[in-house]
């Protein structure tokens, strides 16, 4: 009779994961689970306490009630070294915990990142009495829905023995470094630390909604598996995930809103990792990295280069008030803000549009689906595309087929392009080129040398689609782009699918500059041309809005 799937954090299949059956203190049966992670076995329904022991991989007990009709999902973590902090995100003074995993001993520090890599302090040596007593537990089934939960089990008997850190004083990106004793594995994981008080005139925001769309980590990411988890665990991921096996691009978004579960900030983020002894000058090495925290990276080293005072915060803190826009000049997204609230876009818009707040986005397929915060630091996805043509970023508006939806926000709210100024199409996707210039007498050139025509934006370090600034998923203007919306420049990509670099402004003073580029971030340090515009912007923007012109 079948039971269960037994599968690790990725939720693919174990097989030879030997499992005992107890019940009344007496063991019932012992087994193998198969290729397919299947474990079969004649019992009883009831209730059974299992011992789960596999080579590589964390043993555990699961009490479970054994229910033919309903097959129960045992997850295992592999031997390793990973982490996070919870919450992710906190102001200065507020205290966050950490949940490392870890099978040796470690050695925990706190670091900020900035121009330099900064060691803050060292947290501390981390081993316990027990064997393998640092080691965490998986809880079973879609744990992607809950969060892991670390910590909770055989952390509360001696008060004296905390995993805690304090936000420091001045705001943030920091990362957490552990790193093994014995074999030297290493891993980081990043912490957002927003002030208390406002100390600048810009406050730049981590794209901390799109951190978890692309964390996979339990088998579900916004990409992977996006509406739940399938009965079964994966076996090989071509031949049995929809992202691979269905027509069209877009399959994992097919279906309705309703029907895609939850995600947890609260598990570990492969793809936000740093390396021990990366530099903000160095090559994003990684596919993830490059449209995450290690790319945002690079646009705080670049602010604090050129001396560019700011404060940081999460998505989270704008969503939930925290961060007050209107104790604030100018605001800056980057890289890949793709996931915002309907809070989020309204409060920032209204910002804008009434009174007299600058936006500088410098990013692309920026704020193209609404999600919805939920409690204990969920999200949900509001992600349905059904595209006309596989590779399409819009769609027919399933109510008026006459009408053309640009993309997921569109759908739900508004397009993106009526605050951005541009929204995201699937021409130029995962090129990269630079840009050329069409208005060689705008401010936003000064000091450049530029001519119309002339090309900037070639050096980059991005690696994942390297080539140039505008690149990897571009913007463009649409008829929902608001009037007076100026081309600056537009990226070289082919299939006219270069990024067009635009800026306008509102009559209460307030302005939109748009990169509307996922490679703009990693030029900024590497690029002079780049870099001077960029600074031409946030210097214009930084004044009061009575001593700037008309002319934007």
């Amino acid at each position: 009779m079948l039971v269960g799937y037994v599968s690790d954090e990725s939720y693919l299949a174990l097989a030879d994961v030997l499992l005992e059956f107890r019940q009344g203190g007496q063991t019932l049966a012992i087994v193998r689970s198969t290729p397919r992670g299947a474990v079969e076995v004649d019992l009883e329904p009831g209730e059974y306490l299992v011992t789960l022991v596999k080579p590589g991989f964390g043993s555990k007990h699961s009490r479970i009630t054994l229910d033919p009709q309903r097959p129960h999902q045992f997850r295992m973590l592999s031997d390793g070294l990973l982490g996070y902090v919870w919450p992710r995100a906190v102001q200065t003074g507020e205290r966050s915990e950490f949940r490392v995993h870890a099978t040796e001993p470690y050695r925990l520090s706190l670091w900020r990142y900035g121009w330099k890599r900064e060691f803050v302090k060292l947290l501390g040596w981390f081993d316990e009495h027990g064997p393998r007593a640092t080691m965490q537990i998986l809880p079973d089934g879609d744990f992607t829905q809950t969060g892991v939960e670390w910590n909770r089990v055989g952390y509360g008997n001696n008060p004296h023995h905390t995993q805690f850190v304090v936000g420091p004083e001045r705001a943030g990106l920091y990362y957490l470094h552990a790193k093994g004793e014995r074999t030297g594995t290493f891993f980081s994981f990043p912490w957002v630390v927003a002030p208390q008080e406002p100390k600048s005139e810009i406050a730049v925001l981590a794209s901390t909604n799109t951190w978890l769309a692309y964390n996979n980590f339990g088998g579900r990411s916004n990409y992977v598996n996006a509406a739940r988890l399938p009965d079964t665990p994966i076996v090989n991921a071509r031949q049995d995930l929809a992202r691979y096996t269905q027509a069209a691009s877009f399959n994992e978004w097919g279906s309705p809103d309703q029907e895609y579960r939850p995600l947890s900030f609260e598990r570990p983020e492969i793809g936000n990792v740093v390396q021990e002894d990366e530099e903000v000058t160095d090559p994003i090495a990684g596919r993830l990295s490059c449209g995450m925290a290690p790319a945002e990276w690079r646009l705080l080293g670049w602010l604090e280069r050129e001396g560019f005072s700011y404060d940081y915060y999460s998505e989270s803190h704008l969503h939930y008030g925290q961060l007050d826009l209107d104790r604030y000049r100018v605001l800056m997204i980057s890289v890949h803000p793709e996931y915002w609230s309907r809070q989020m876009y309204l409060r920032v818009k209204d910002w804008v549009w009434n009174e007299g707040g600058r936006l500088v986005y410098l990013g692309g397929n920026g704020l193209n689906c609404e999600v919805e915060f939920l409690d204990g630091g969920r999200l949900r996805f509001k992600t349905h595309l059904a595209p006309a043509t596989g590779g399409g970023m819009g769609m027919p508006d399933p109510l008026n087929s006459d009408r053309f939806l640009e993309s997921r926000m569109h759908r739900t709210l508004e397009s993106e392009a009526c605050l951005l100024g541009v929204v995201c199409t699937e021409t130029g996707i995962m090129t990269a080129a630079p840009y050329r210039v069409l208005q060689e007498d705008h401010w936003a050139f000064e000091g450049t040398g530029l001519k119309n025509g002339d090309c900037f934006g070639e050096q980059s370090l991005q690696e994942r689609v390297p080539g140039g600034a505008s690149g990897h998923e571009t913007d463009k203007r649409s008829p929902h782009s608001p009037p007076g919306t100026v081309l600056l420049a537009k990226g070289t990509n082919c299939d006219e699918g270069g990024a067009e670099l635009v800026c306008y402004e509102t009559s209460s003073g307030g302005g939109v500059f748009s990169a509307g580029s996922i490679t703009y971030v990693p030029c900024l340090l590497v690029d002079d041309v780049i870099s001077r515009i960029t600074s031409n912007v946030l210097t214009r923007f930084l004044k009061p809005r009575s001593l700037l012109g008309r002319k934007m």
